[in-house]
């Protein structure tokens, strides 16, 4: 099967959906609700982007209904793919309002959700690099501590 952009923009197996929705808390837009989690190390070499799964459920309506508000979020999705850049797997629920609302509110909602999610993630890279470099310079203190202690110990035996 070739690989076609959207089709290595998707998160496709059941374990990826499970451990999404178990490290993650629902989120909301006005058209959809949302989840996302950093893709784990060992699951980077697949993809190094985002990947991206729809749930379009029965309670959205009949098959012809379900695969239209797919097509169409499938498209945003293609459209707006670039605003996120870190290895991240996100999960799309739309609301049947979707299948009637105007395409480019959808695409601009579907963006909106990408930008907040790229800037959620950049949020937490900036608080894990300040606390890493909080826990150097305690370290560096330490070691300075240590270091002394030592010399007078020498010093004074």
């Amino acid at each position: 099967m070739a690989s076609t952009p959207n089709s290595i923009l998707r998160l496709r197996k059941h374990a990826d959906y499970q451990r999404v929705y178990a490290s993650s808390k629902k989120q909301f837009a006005k058209q959809m609700s949302y989840f996302y989690a950093l893709r784990p190390a060992e699951r980077r070499s697949d993809t190094t982007g985002p990947r991206i799964g729809l749930t379009v459920g029965k309670v959205m309506g009949k098959a012809v209904e379900r695969n239209r508000i797919k097509r169409r979020m499938r498209e945003c999705i293609r459209r707006s793919a670039g605003l996120i850049h870190a290895p991240v797997d996100v999960i799309l629920h739309p609301r049947r309002v979707v299948i009637e609302l105007e395409f480019a509110k959808l695409e601009r909602e579907v963006a909106q959700v990408f930008r907040s999610i790229q800037m959620a993630l950049d949020k937490q890279a900036a608080l894990g690099e300040q606390a890493s470099g909080i826990q150097a310079a305690n370290k560096q203190a330490t070691d300075k501590q240590t270091s002394q202690q030592a010399a007078e110990d020498v010093a004074g035996q």
